[in-house]
Parts: structure tokens; sequence; C-alpha cells
């Protein structure tokens, strides 16, 4: 399975034989993967694609300590056909057959480096009967959320404050969202309160405050990774708004309140929408610094996994978080910058103790 938040370190057999330097079919006969100390796969046995994760490889070739990966059995875990069909006790073939086209399961479906997997919390609300229809008192999954967007943290906050455990089915059912609403608003309700208590109290450990505020272990991670994002959001949130009120200053952009965005994986990003410049906003990335984009309307665009590029779009910067002058300049004058970013940053993790 591909643990949760661990999608895009998902590696093919093609990819980790360029990463060794062999051709694909010298990696195939060869299968260096055999060997006893190889970072495991992270594809069931049966599965005909094979992945791995791709920290842990590049650790291996690199001759570092592999980081052990989180364990299985969050909701948001990415299981295979096999994986899938094993959670329901069927075939892979009544898998393929009679399940995965269910309304309730194909619109979750999602492919990785060519996979179909489905998260785990879909297959087994399915099993266990919620959200999949007659009878159910879930929400069913891949429905329409019946709470307006702007009430849905006031609303769960209320669920947090009557019972710190409280469910994704509960939530679903007592809110009236759609499960992938309820899995996104829950961990990062439970992250940002988990935030607020570290930063009232700076000696405890990330593990204390989310026991002290009745969070179950089994919810711990997820509420930890989250409240992570949290506190990166909230520590670059007030350069990025230095630097939007710089270029207020300097006339190319109206006055506005720049709100930190959480894209897929817990990348952090931000738009400064401009109004004196050929370019339409300006983009933070942590991964990849500033950049110039080309819609006013959605300035960060979809999230590929890949540095955005094209007509219109300049990174202005090899660092992630040059000083406002300096971007300034580098804005107004078309001959800094270039089209590819020349540096990715890494993101944040989760906390530590």
């Amino acid at each position: 399975m591909i643990r949760a938040g661990r999608r895009k370190y998902a590696q093919n057999s093609e990819e980790l034989a360029a990463a060794m330097g062999v051709t694909i079919g010298t990696f195939r006969n060869k299968q260096p993967y055999a060997d006893e100390d190889f970072p495991p796969k992270i594809s069931s046995d049966e599965a005909r694609v094979k992945l791995w994760d791709s920290e842990q490889t590049a650790a291996y070739l690199a001759g570092r300590p592999i980081p052990e990966l989180p364990q299985g059995g969050d909701d948001q875990d990415l299981l295979d056909r096999n994986e899938a069909a094993a959670e329901l006790g069927v075939s892979p073939k009544t898998w393929d057959k009679n399940y995965k086209t269910h309304p309730q399961i194909a619109p979750h479906l999602t492919m990785v480096k060519g996979v179909e997997h489905c998260p785990r919390g879909i297959v087994q609300a399915f099993r266990t009967g919620k959200g999949t229809g007659s009878g159910s008192k879930g929400r069913p999954k891949g429905s329409g959320d019946m709470v307006p967007r702007d009430e849905i943290s006031a609303r769960v906050g209320d669920l947090l404050d009557e019972d710190p455990s409280v469910t994704l089915a509960t939530v679903q059912e007592r809110v009236g969202l759609s499960y992938a609403a309820a899995a996104r608003a829950l961990p990062r309700l439970r992250g940002e309160r988990i935030a607020d208590l570290l930063q009232d109290d700076p000696d405890l450990t990330p593990e204390e405050a989310a026991t002290r505020l009745g969070y179950p272990t089994a919810v711990q991670r997820t509420a930890l990774t989250a409240a992570a994002t949290e506190l990166r959001a909230r520590h670059v949130q007030p350069y990025l708004q230095r630097v939007a009120d710089v270029l207020v200053g300097a006339g190319l952009a109206e006055a506005q309140d720049v709100r930190v965005q959480r894209l897929e994986g817990d990348v952090l990003a931000a738009a400064v929408a401009l109004s004196g410049s050929g370019a339409a906003a300006l983009v933070w990335d942590e991964r990849y610094g500033w950049r110039t984009a080309v819609s006013k309307r959605h300035p960060i665009g979809k999230e590929t996994g890949t540095p955005p590029e094209g007509d219109g779009i300049r990174y202005l910067s090899e660092r992630q978080q040059p000083e406002p002058a300096e971007l300034l300049a580098a804005l107004t004058d078309r001959r800094h910058g270039s089209k590819h970013p020349k540096t990715v940053h890494p993101t944040g993790g989760t906390l530590q103790g």
C-alpha cells in the first residue's frame, strides 16, 4: 500500500532503474530488489507493477539508514486492487467485476504510476455499510456537502468540543459532509488545536499536546502531521504578507490579506494578486519559491507534482524566501528570473518531540 501522505514518493521500476544508473532490462534481469537489505516494495506481492518508496530507495543507494514509513491503517492509505479485495474478503477478480465500479467506490479510484488505487477509508466505509445506500446513516461517498463551506470548520469544531475522539462517520452524519470533506476537515482542525497548544506551552511535546486534547492514539499521527503543516503556515504567513505589502507600496498590487493554502501532500502555497504588472499574480510555493502566474482567478492552479512552466511563468529567485526588495526588483526587471525553478526545497514533515 501507499501510506497516507506518501503518494508523491511512489516509484516504479523504470524510475528506480534510472536512479540506480542501469537500464530497465538490466534491472529486471538482476532484480537488485531481491537483496534482503533492499527496501521492501510498497505494492502488494501479487501486483503486476512493482512500486517502492523513493525516499527509502534513495537512502539505500546513498548508504544511509533507511527511514521507516508511517504505520498502515490510516483512512488515506492507498490500496491497490489486491489489497482492496483483501480488505473486503473477496478475490481481485471479484473486486474488478463487482466492487470497483460501484458508485460509492468508483469516484474515489486514483491512478498512481499507472496503478489503480482506492483509499482505505472508502473501502472500509463500503464494507461496514457507512454511506453505501439503504439503511446507512452516513453521507454517501462522492455526494455533495450539505453545509456551506465557510461553516464547515465551526460545525466540525463543535463536534470536537463535544468529543475529541469523534469519528469521520459521525462528522459525515451530523454535519452532512461527504467523506472527502470530512477527511480534510477533521484532521486539519485537530492539527490546528495541537498547534495552538504548542504555541501556548512550548515545553509540551506534540504527542503530549495531542494526548492532553484527548485525541485517540489511532488518529494522532494524522493530527500531528496536520499540526506540523499548520505551524509551518503560521510561521511563513507574516513573511508572505510583508511581500504583499511591499508590492502594494510599489503600486503593483491592491491591499489584500494573504492566505496560505494547503496543496496535496501538505505542501504550502500562497498567491498575491497583482494590478500594476504584466503578470496576473505572484505565487509562492514552499518547494519552488516565487513565480509569476498568468491566471488571476486561479493563480496557483491544479497540483500536478511538478513545477508549473510555460508562457508567462517566470521563477524570480533561487531562494525560498528572498527579501521583498529582491523580489520586487526581479519582478520589474525581466532580465531576472528563469523559466524553471533552479532549486527545489523540501517540505516539512511530522512534528518532532
